[in-house]
């Protein structure tokens, strides 16, 4: 066929063709290919240190922020803290009763002349407000991982076992200055026995418990203005109801009357109403007897503020761990 001539077909054909539609297709974007594994795992180990990974795959899926302690310091963070909310309770309750015996006897705007305050309620306030800030420190240092709190904590108890250590050397070193103190200190309380009612109960107290009355006999308060034979008031040649051996009237209420006139009486007739013995010999065999005792609590108590030492640093070490591991982690990628 020659290059002129076409075939009919090829004419017709021509002549029904149409250019295809065009359809609106993304634009065709280069593709990449992934990286292999062991480049995964080579750049993940340059670039995300060890916990770190996981902790982010942890937070990713939902599960929450990682413990801020390992279940271990966890334990010695809720100990420290239950152990000093405890002594707290106390102190706050020593407060409460402190307050309320001030109130009632209405001295709260006395007693803050001096250094040592001479209201004994006004030292157990004192006391009281001193033990339940520190515990309350140990509290929230605890709870709240605050390391400044724990170090005032720390600093607080380390100050106290110094004291009670300078206290307890200072009682071996002077036990017989101080034993022969206290039959002085007993007669000054005899002789100022209406002047404060701190005094006059801490000494009723003494006399009641110890069965006992004056220092070395119940002639001792003779030195009391208001109970000497030469006083010209009610009670001379009187003695207090603490003195009686029945200081109780029908179980309950307190006979004032029974040391009346006690001190006109002979020793056998006087012994039947009042007790004879003094105060001084029976406190210093009541001290012999329970010196262990004594000596046992205060070894408990130091026992105790040392283990609360000891928690609270072990707490301070580990949450500086803590952060240390925690700045490592966060450093730049």
């Amino acid at each position: 066929m020659e290059e002129g001539e076409r075939s009919p077909l090829l004419s017709q054909d021509a002549a029904h063709w149409e250019p295809p539609l065009l359809t609106n297709r993304p634009p065709t974007t280069s593709h990449t290919v992934p990286p292999r594994e062991d480049q995964v795992g080579a750049w993940s180990r340059r670039r995300c240190p060890s916990g770190a990974k996981h902790q982010g795959w942890k937070k990713g899926l939902g599960g929450g922020p990682a413990p801020s302690l390992p279940t271990g310091y966890s334990c010695l963070k809720y100990l420290t803290f239950l152990s000093n909310f405890l002594f707290s309770l106390l102190a706050l309750l020593a407060l409460a009763v402190g307050l309320w015996g001030l109130a009632v006897k209405g001295s709260l705007g006395g007693g803050w002349g001096g250094i040592v305050p001479p209201d004994p309620v006004l030292g157990l306030v004192l006391g009281a407000l001193a033990v339940s800030t520190v515990s309350l420190l140990g509290c929230l240092g605890a709870l709240c991982e605050n390391s400044c709190f724990l170090r005032c904590f720390c600093g607080a108890v380390l100050f106290f076992l110094v004291l009670e250590a300078l206290a307890g050397a200072l009682v071996a070193a002077l036990w017989g200055p101080l034993q022969d103190s206290l039959e002085h200190t007993l007669h000054v309380a005899i002789t100022h026995y209406q002047d404060s009612p701190d005094l006059r109960f801490l000494l009723d107290q003494v006399q009641l418990g110890l069965r006992c009355c004056g220092v070395a006999s119940y002639q001792d308060w003779q030195q009391n203005l208001s109970f000497n034979c030469d006083s010209p008031g009610t009670q001379a040649c009187s003695l207090p109801a603490s003195c009686c051996i029945r200081p109780w009237e029908d179980g309950a209420l307190v006979n004032t009357q029974c040391g009346l006139g006690a001190l006109r009486l002979d020793e056998d007739a006087a012994g039947q109403v009042v007790h004879l013995e003094g105060c001084g010999p029976a406190m210093l065999q009541w001290l012999h007897r329970n010196i262990q005792a004594l000596g046992g609590c205060a070894i408990a108590i130091v026992v105790v503020q040392g283990a609360e030492l000891l928690l609270a640093t072990w707490l301070l070490k580990a949450l500086a761990a803590h952060k240390t591991v925690e700045a490592v982690e966060a450093g730049p990628l």
